[in-house]
């Protein structure tokens, strides 16, 4: 005879079949809600843990099964992944000095990325996103994109704006278990070398080749290592020393994570780059946006970069703190850079080089809170004293910058203004606030100054070159 299902049984297939339909509805709008529902009914005792994923393992299932009929795409690709974000921006560069030179800049800016991540089978990946951007600063570029900056600005009479490729490469991910974890990459990627914006700006995505790695001990120590080889530029010629080899840079890093308690977590990292050719980086030949490194008058760099890199960090959470919710980090930070590698690449027929004691620079700060999740904020201070050839300028942050009131030698046109890059020290005012998940909203403030006024300069130095920079923004992010 067959057996009657009792009360309780029934209710539990009806909120068995229930959550697998309903997990089928939502899972393309959102697996989180999906999983939540799932979590709340094992709590209740209605599903064990098994049937809980059994049921995610169905929904997955039957999700990639149907998109796989709907879009015709093959068996091999496992997950699909859509980003970007939108964010506007008040953006003024004014003097703090009294320069009756220096007209104060206001612009009105935007901008916007979104992207794209296939996920494979065999730990394989491939992706690419946009973004708008502003022309570089030289016509000989093709109009390609500033490589330090997304930004559009509103100007000329709603023209419309130019829109990049910022990033597409190719990952396989050969090992990712017990412990270990080994990628690899080709194309145009975002940084790999997690150095801060005193060496590499955030928005310069290079083009290349990178292997990340690292090992995981236990919950408390884990150990990060990253390297990458990118091109500068192609195989140019004409430069001083007659070489048509093109310029490249390799770099390298490895860190160390701890989290001593659930409290106190600190990182201790290492690392530095060099530059292949640096001869062949003329203004001429790649996009002059930044300016502070010692050229000579054609534009060429003077000295090597090959710089040693060290940084360490340490959070301690607070249980609480007022106005914030959950535990408070409070983040104290620095990093230091010495350019050992600043040997001569060219001088011209002066004679010899002055020896390179501009070849240093440092950071530190702390940070208050932990932005990015709905009613959070942080608000962070940081001093930075950056000299002019620690670092190749064309790489460093483009906010961070200062006014030249005459023309740097090798410069060219334009060389003269506001510029970000080297041979700058100064304050960074931040604050950030996120209204929502997705909604954030940022104030920074640079108050800078030139550290060797005239260093580089045609002119006889650089009189009433302090400057502020200030940014509001507001960030919309999916």
């Amino acid at each position: 005879m067959k057996k009657l299902k009792t009360p309780k049984n029934s209710t539990k297939v009806a909120l068995f079949a229930g959550a697998t339909a309903l997990m089928a509805i939502t899972h393309q709008a959102n697996a989180q809600a999906s999983d939540a529902l799932l979590d709340k009914l094992v709590d209740k005792g209605i599903l064990t843990t098994k049937e809980a994923q059994e049921l995610r393992d169905e929904s997955d299932k039957g999700f990639t099964t149907a998109f796989q009929a709907k879009t015709g795409m093959p068996d091999w690709v496992t997950a699909y992944k859509f980003s970007g974000d939108f964010r506007g921006r008040y953006d003024e560069v004014a003097s703090t000095d009294g320069n009756k030179y220096f007209a104060d800049r206001t612009r009105f800016r935007y901008r916007v990325r979104a992207g794209v991540v296939v996920s494979m089978q065999g730990g394989l990946e491939t992706g690419f996103s946009l973004t708008t951007a502003d022309p570089a600063k030289a016509n000989s570029f093709n109009n390609a994109g500033n490589p330090l900056s997304g930004n559009s600005t509103m100007q000329d009479n709603g023209t419309k704006t130019g829109i990049y490729l910022d990033t597409a490469y190719g990952k396989w991910t050969p090992l990712n278990s017990e412990g270990w974890f080994l990628s690899t990459t080709i194309g145009k990627m975002i940084n790999p070398l997690q150095f801060t914006p005193m060496v590499f700006d955030p928005d310069w995505t290079p083009e290349g080749a990178a292997v990340q790695g690292g090992y995981t001990f236990n919950d408390q120590h884990a150990i990060v290592v990253n390297a990458g080889a990118f091109v500068e530029d192609q195989e140019v010629g004409g430069s001083d020393t007659g070489s048509v080899r093109a310029p490249g840079l390799f770099g390298g890093q490895a860190a160390w994570n701890a989290n001593w308690t659930q409290k106190l977590a600190t990182s201790l990292g290492l690392g530095g780059y060099t530059i292949l050719n640096p001869g062949n980086l003329a203004v001429t030949n790649v996009p002059y946006i930044n300016q502070g490194n010692t050229r000579n008058a054609s534009g060429n760099l003077v000295y090597n970069y090959a710089p040693i890199i060290t940084d360490a960090s340490a959070t301690y959470k607070l249980e609480s703190f007022p106005f914030y919710p959950g535990a408070f980090p409070i983040k104290l930070q620095g990093e230091y850079i010495n350019n050992v590698g600043g040997d001569i690449v060219y001088y011209p027929t002066q004679g010899k080089a002055p020896n390179n004691n501009n070849n240093q620079g440092y950071w530190a700060g702390v940070t208050f809170g932990k932005s990015g999740t709905k009613g959070t904020w942080d608000i962070s201070y940081r001093y930075e004293y950056l000299e002019a050839d620690a670092t190749y300028d064309q790489l460093a942050d483009d906010d961070n910058g200062a006014y030249y009131q005459n023309p740097v030698t090798g410069g060219g046109s334009g060389s003269t203004g506001y510029f970000g890059g080297t041979n700058v020290k100064g304050h960074l005012i931040k604050a950030n606030y996120s209204f929502t998940d997705s909604l954030t909203m940022t104030f920074s403030c640079f108050l800078n100054e030139l550290i060797t006024p005239g260093l580089n300069s045609a002119g006889k130095g650089e009189p009433n070159n302090a400057a502020m920079h200030v940014m509001a923004d507001l960030m919309w992010k999916f």
